[in-house]
This record gives structure tokens, sequence and C-alpha cells, in this order.
């Protein structure tokens, strides 16, 4: 079996005679490689290469094999009591598909879940717990929001919304002028906190929208760059009109 493979690669990698990089990690040292891996795994997903999918979810399966080397070293648990732990959830968390329960809609298997979550002990003192601290802070908004939102801390229309951006945006400016660097931050995040709050009435995840942005921007600079190498300038020696005019360009292709 191909995860038997990976599981006894990894048992030799930490092993007295496996690679002295392996033996050193931690739990804490893995975690930059996690993250990572996890959004190569993303920029795969949106490339939409079948192969590089492929790849990126073997290196995420690795780091999780490894998490799971550390615990079963540390005597808590192993890959077997990962996959039996998470299969027994999904079984009990889906009695519509694996017992006699009709949940008709996706609202209704929702509210399941959460109904569920609490009959297991997690119900939690706030509604807003259960968003890990350590999302990236559009995405952790994004998810708080959502729980606010649910129990109706929330305003009724986009058009309100909109009324409180333009209220946040002249605290904002408000705060420039009185060139208060402690202010300025703060209003500047609360201008964002309100733009995830537009993006839920337009049904846009901010996180993505933002990743794809950034994504246009590298590959539009990148045409910038390009361009200009072609005709023998630096970018540091042309005007912005000029690199206007190039970004133009790589606008229409994209």
């Amino acid at each position: 079996m191909s995860l038997n493979r990976l599981i006894k690669i990894m048992e030799t990698l930490r092993s007295p005679r496996g690679c002295p990089w392996d033996k050193e990690q931690t739990r804490q040292s893995l975690k930059p490689f996690l993250i990572e891996e996890t959004y190569e795994v993303l920029d795969a997903i949106d490339e939409d290469d079948p192969d590089k999918i492929k790849e990126e979810l073997g290196d995420l399966l690795f780091q999780i094999i490894f998490h799971c080397q550390l615990a079963k070293e540390l005597g808590q648990f192993d890959i077997s009591g990962v996959i039996d732990a998470i299969a027994d959830k999904m079984t009990n968390r889906h009695p519509h598909v694996f017992g006699e329960t009709k949940l008709g809609t996706s609202e209704e298997v929702l509210m399941h879940w959460e109904e569920h979550k609490k009959r297991e002990g997690k119900n939690r003192q706030s509604v807003l717990e259960g968003v890990p601290k350590t999302m990236p802070s559009l995405l952790r908004a994004h998810k708080l929001q959502q729980k606010a939102s649910k129990v109706g801390f929330d305003w009724a229309r986009l058009e309100d919304v909109f009324k409180k951006f333009e209220e946040e945006l002249q605290e904002f400016k408000d705060a420039i002028e009185r060139k208060k660097p402690e202010e300025i931050e703060d209003e500047l995040g609360d201008i964002f906190f309100v733009l995830v709050r537009v993006s839920h009435f337009v049904g846009v995840n901010p996180e993505e929208a933002l990743r794809k942005t950034i994504s246009k921007f590298i590959h539009r600079f990148r045409h910038i760059e390009i361009r200009a190498a072609e005709s023998g300038k630096r970018l540091s020696d042309m005007t912005l009109d000029e690199m206007d005019v190039l970004w133009n360009e790589a606008k229409k292709k994209n």
C-alpha cells in the first residue's frame, strides 16, 4: 500500500541512520512548512494543473505523516489513530448518509453539524470561538463575521454596509490629517473589516479575491519588466506614464 510505504520512509528518515535534518525537526519547526505546502496546493488548484495538484497534495500529505511520526515517538497517537478518528467523525456527523436521519438541504446539514458538535462537548462560551488565531487576517475576519451574522449581528442591507464604509473612510482621512500613526493603523483596520463585510453580501471570499488580485498584479507587473527589458530600459529609469502604458497592454491580455 502506498501510504504504508510513505510511513516507512518517514520512520527511516527519523531513525538513527536517517537524515540529520529530519531528526532535528519538532512540531514547532515544521509549522512554516505545513502552511507553505497548504498554499502551494491552493496555487496548483488555481492553475488547474492536475499533475501539480497531485504533487503538492503529496507534499502536504508528507507533512501530515511527519507530524504523526512525531506524535508516535511521543507515545501520543499515529497515522492510524488520525484516520480512524476522522472516519468516525465523518460517519457520525453525516447520519443522513450513513444512518436513518433525513436532511434535505445544505442548511439543515450545517445546523445538524453544529448540534452534533454540541453533543460532543464542543459547545463554546462564545459564538466566535473556534476560528484559528493563525488564519490569514482577511479569512479570519470573514469567518468571525459569518459566525456573528448567524446570531443576527449584521447589517440588513448592502447599502448599510456602504454607509459604514464611507464613515470609516472619513475617520481614516481624519486620522491622517491628525498624523497619529496608531489612529491611522486603527482606522485602516476598520476599513478592511468593513470591506470583508461587503464581501459577505456579494458572495465573495475576501481571501480568495485578494489572492487572485495579487496573482493578477504579479502577471501584469512581470509584463512591464519583460517589455522594458526588450526595449533596453530599466524600470528605475522609466516614468510612471511609460509603465502605465505597458500595464494597460497587460490588462488587455488578461
